[in-house]
């Protein structure tokens, strides 16, 4: 797939969850393509949820979850104002999916991706022009 790409938390944790061989590889090849490519795109939430759910879930070590985040920083990092999370309430509202959501897909909107690769949202669906996909489905 070419253009730019959202990643949600979700995938970026399975890159590290050994509990799950095949999602970790196809996760960590998917970012590792996009991310060569110049085509990721994060938010700092997620950035800020990875590092919660590594060590919280995951047990990893603050230090090396640390090092992660520096690295998955080197994509494209949608920063949000005030303005983003009134319209991430406004899409909360007309979607009906959950606020954290919406602000995952409104930063992925407001970086101009084309897709949204998370497990959270119904894949295949587009929400304010963002393409979701599963990448673990199928």
């Amino acid at each position: 797939m070419n253009g730019l790409a959202f990643f949600d938390t979700n995938i970026l944790v399975y890159a590290d969850d050994r509990a799950w061989p095949q999602k970790q590889e196809k996760a960590i090849a998917l970012f590792a393509e996009h991310l060569r490519n110049g085509t990721a795109v994060l938010s700092l939430q997620v950035l800020q949820e990875y590092f919660a759910a590594a060590t919280r879930k995951l047990k990893i070590a603050p230090e090396t979850a640390q090092r992660k985040v520096d690295l998955l920083a080197r994509a494209r990092v949608v920063r949000f104002e005030a303005r983003d999370v009134l319209a991430a309430i406004e899409l909360h509202r007309l979607t009906q999916i959950s606020f954290w959501d919406a602000l995952i897909v409104h930063a992925a909107r407001s970086a101009g991706a084309a897709w949204l690769y998370s497990e959270d949202l119904q894949s295949g669906t587009s929400i304010s022009g963002v393409r979701v996909v599963n990448p673990f489905a199928g």
